[in-house]
C-alpha cells in the first residue's frame, strides 16, 4: 500500500497556504525521498504555478502566453542544472548526463569524466557509451577501456571508429596503444630472459634486448598477441614524430624478427611486413628521409605492371604528409594519371597539379579525362599575359 502521508501533506499544505506554497512543499519532498527525475518535473510545476498557467510540466508550450516563454526555458534550464549536478554528485554520470544533454551542456559531464578513476569491481560500461560513443570525452573513455578491459578492447575500439575528423583524439589513442603494447612486449621479453637465468639492466630498450638476445625467437617464439602487434604498428603510421612514435620502430624491429608465419598478411607497399613499416615511420620522423623514399619508389614500376596503383598512391599520401609536393605531382604524373579520382585513396593529379601551380600538368591530365572546365580553369590561371 501506498503512504498516504505525503498525499495528505500536500493537500493540506493547498487548503492552508495556497499552490505555491504545496508545489514547494512537493519539491522538498522529493529531494528528501531522493526522486530527482521527479523533483525535475516538481520544479517545472512551480514555476508553471507561479506563471499562472496549466500546472502540468509536460503539457504542450501553447499552454503558456508568448511573455512567459522565456521565463519558462530559463526554468527548465535551471531545473536540469539541479538534478543533473545532484546526480553529478552522487556519482550516477549516466542519468546526469541525461540532464546536460537536454541543456546541450556538457562540460559539467566531461569534468567529472575527467575526475573519473574506474574502481576494480566498477561496471564502467555507462561511464564508457558517454565519454566514447557519445563523444562527451572520447581520450577518457579509450584509457577507462585500456585500464579495465585491456589492449585488445582498445584496438577493437579505435579501430571501429571514424577518428578522421578528430585526428588530436586519434593520435592520443594511437599514442596509448603503442606505450601500452611497448611496455607488455618489454615485461614479457625481461620474463622470458630472467626465466632462463639472463640479467635485464635496468632501463633497456626493447631494441637492446633483440640485439643481445637473438635465440628470444627461436622455435617460432612469440611474446605478445601478433594481431595486436600487426594493428597498433599500423595505427602508428598515422602518428607525427614523437616519443610513441620511435617506441613503435622498435615495435617494428621486434615484428620483423618473427619467424615468416607469424609475419602476417602482407600487400604492397608493404610486402616486407614491418620491416617496411619500419621504413615508412623513419621517413615521417626524417630518419633516412631520401634512402626511405626510394626504398618506396623502387615498389612502383612493378606495381604498375601488376595493374597496382595502391603503392604510388601511398607514396603520394606520405610525400604530402611530409610536405613534399612537388614529388608528389611526380609521382602522380608517371603512375597515376589515367585513374579516374573515385578510384583514388590519395588526391587526383588535377588536384595535386593545382595545389602546385603546375598548370601543364593540370591542362594535360584535364584533357586526357576529358574534363573541358578544369582545362580552361588550368589555360586561364597559367595565362601569362
Amino acid at each position: 500500500m501506498p503512504d498516504n502521508a505525503p498525499f495528505e501533506i500536500l493537500r493540506h499544505e493547498l487548503s492552508a497556504a495556497g499552490p505555491k506554497a504545496a508545489a514547494a512543499k512537493l519539491c522538498d519532498q522529493l529531494r528528501e525521498a531522493g526522486d530527482y527525475q521527479a523533483l525535475f518535473y516538481a520544479l517545472l510545476l512551480k514555476k508553471r504555478v507561479e506563471l499562472g498557467v496549466s500546472p502540468f510540466p509536460t503539457g504542450p508550450a501553447a499552454d503558456l502566453p508568448e511573455s512567459a516563454h522565456a521565463e519558462y526555458e530559463l526554468a527548465i534550464r535551471e531545473a536540469g542544472r539541479e538534478v543533473g549536478h545532484i546526480y553529478l554528485r552522487r556519482n550516477d554520470l549516466a542519468k546526469a548526463w541525461g540532464y546536460f544533454r537536454m541543456l546541450g551542456e556538457p562540460e559539467p559531464v566531461r569534468a567529472a569524466l575527467d575526475a573519473y578513476t574506474p574502481g576494480e569491481d566498477d561496471d564502467s560500461y555507462g561511464v564508457i557509451d558517454i565519454a566514447w560513443q557519445q563523444g562527451v570525452h572520447p581520450t577518457k573513455g579509450f584509457d577507462v577501456v585500456l585500464a579495465k578491459n585491456g589492449i585488445c578492447s582498445a584496438i577493437t575500439m579505435v579501430g571501429g571508429a571514424d577518428l578522421s575528423r578528430t585526428p588530436d583524439v586519434r593520435d592520443y589513442c594511437v599514442k596509448g596503444l603503442v606505450r601500452a603494447l611497448y611496455d607488455q612486449l618489454k615485461e614479457r621479453l625481461t620474463n622470458d630472459l630472467t626465466g632462463r637465468g639472463v640479467s635485464v639492466p635496468a632501463g633497456a630498450k626493447v631494441r637492446d634486448l633483440l640485439t643481445a638476445h637473438p635465440g628470444l625467437f627461436a622455435d617460432d617464439a612469440y611474446h605478445i598477441d601478433t594481431s595486436h602487434l600487426s594493428s597498433v604498428v599500423q595505427f602508428a603510421m598515422h602518428l607525427p614524430p614523437c616519443a610513441e612514435h620511435d617506441l613503435a620502430e622498435e615495435l617494428c624491429e621486434y615484428g620483423a624478427k618473427l619467424s615468416e608465419n607469424l609475419q602476417g598478411d602482407t600487400h604492397p607497399p608493404f610486402e616486407n611486413g614491418y620491416a617496411d613499416y619500419k621504413v615508412y615511420l623513419g621517413i615521417v620522423a626524417d630518419r633516412d628521409r631520401e634512402a626511405g623514399i626510394a626504398h618506396f619508389k623502387s615498389k612502383l614500376p612493378h606495381a604498375a605492371a601488376m595493374g597496382n596503383t595502391l603503392p604510388a598512391e601511398v607514396l603520394v599520401n606520405l610525400l604530402l604528409r611530409i610536405e613534399r609536393l612537388p614529388d608528389a605531382v611526380a609521382v602522380a604524373k608517371e603512375y597515376l594519371a589515367d585513374v579516374g579520382e573515385q578510384e583514388l585513396s590519395c588526391p587526383s593529379l588535377v588536384e595535386l597539379a593545382r595545389r602546385a601551380n603546375d598548370f601543364v600538368a593540370l591542362t594535360a591530365a584535364a584533357a586526357k579525362s576529358d574534363d573541358k572546365v578544369t582545362y580552361l580553369a588550368g589555360l586561364i590561371a597559367g595565362h601569362r599575359p
